[in-house]
């Protein structure tokens, strides 16, 4: 195969924002520096919250002013907010992901907003959004499934990609914050949302804490997206779901789309190390399974 899959590593955001170990901001840089040795083209690396609700979050104008401008390199700042966007356009991001949760439960929780109070700042965003201004995507979070008001209906986030759909952001990812999702149901809503929004780009946002990370993602794949999330060593999970666990591992993803002939661009041994690493760090065994087992075909000396 000559397809590639384009892997946002969202590692030194989701991956670090629910550790109890809080990385210094030259450690972070480090993270970011080495992934993007290890083939990170596009990158979520800061996150434009209240450093007092996520902690892990600090920093995040100190990390974009010591990341200077680099062509092929997009870094990516999360916003909840029109203060968030803000800090955003100073920080001089490369692009600016705004949040939408599915769900008021989640999203009063998750940022203090329901989802049409949500709607309506992005609306906002884009409304002040100049030409020299970072491109804006959007994420539906708990697209599938949320902690506190359950089964989403596939309605409500049809309404949503809709809305961003009409205010023409760049890209539209969704989001299964609580690893709930099946394939069979992943494959429904991505068919869903290419018809509420047929001109824009899709990403999927997938975390493994039922085992059917990779399985979404692959069921992604063959439904012709071509944009996918991931962390390094499979960190990750939210602060404000409970029981909430990793992304799936970028390395884990690289190896299955490797092996069977997509291109990623990105270096698997590398990956391997940098997961480790950074796991070290928190204090905790890397969680991806390429991680802990390796690469295969073996390599000798």
């Amino acid at each position: 195969m000559s397809r590639r899959i384009e892997i946002v590593e969202v590692g030194p955001r989701d991956g670090l924002q629910n550790e109890k170990t809080l990385l210094e901001v030259d450690q972070k840089l480090e993270l970011i520096r080495r992934l993007e040795a290890a083939g990170a083209k596009r990158m979520e690396v800061v996150s434009f919250v209240n450093p007092r609700r996520v902690p892990q979050m600090a920093g995040a104008e100190e990390i974009m002013a010591a990341l200077p401008p680099e062509a092929g390199k997009g870094r990516i700042g999360l916003v909840l907010n029109m203060k968030g966007w803000e800090r955003c356009v100073e920080a001089r991001c490369d692009e600016a992901n705004v949040v939408v949760c599915a769900t008021d439960g989640f999203g009063i929780r998750n940022q203090g907003a329901s989802v049409a109070e949500q709607v309506d700042a992005l609306r906002a965003i884009m409304a002040v959004r100049r030409k020299e201004d970072p491109p804006v995507t959007v994420t539906v979070s708990v697209a599938f499934g949320c902690p506190f008001d359950g089964e989403v209906p596939e309605d409500r986030v049809v309404e949503i990609v809709s809305a961003a759909a009409d205010l023409r952001v760049a890209e539209i990812a969704l989001a299964d914050t609580i690893g709930v999702a099946d394939p069979w149901t992943v494959r429904r809503r991505i068919e869903a949302a290419r018809k509420a929004a047929p001109n824009t780009k899709l990403r999927m946002h997938f975390h493994d804490t039922r085992n059917t990370g990779l399985a979404n993602a692959f069921a992604s794949v063959e439904a012709g997206v071509d944009v996918l999330d991931a962390s390094v060593g499979g960190l990750g999970g939210c602060p404000f779901a409970p029981n909430a666990t990793g992304n799936i591992g970028t390395e884990d993803l690289v190896y299955m789309l490797e092996r069977a002939g997509f291109e990623t661009g990105y270096d698997l041994d590398e990956l391997i190390g940098i997961g480790t690493w950074v796991s070290d760090l928190l204090g905790k065994k890397v969680a991806s399974s390429v991680g802990r087992a390796g690469s295969f075909p073996f390599r000798t000396a």
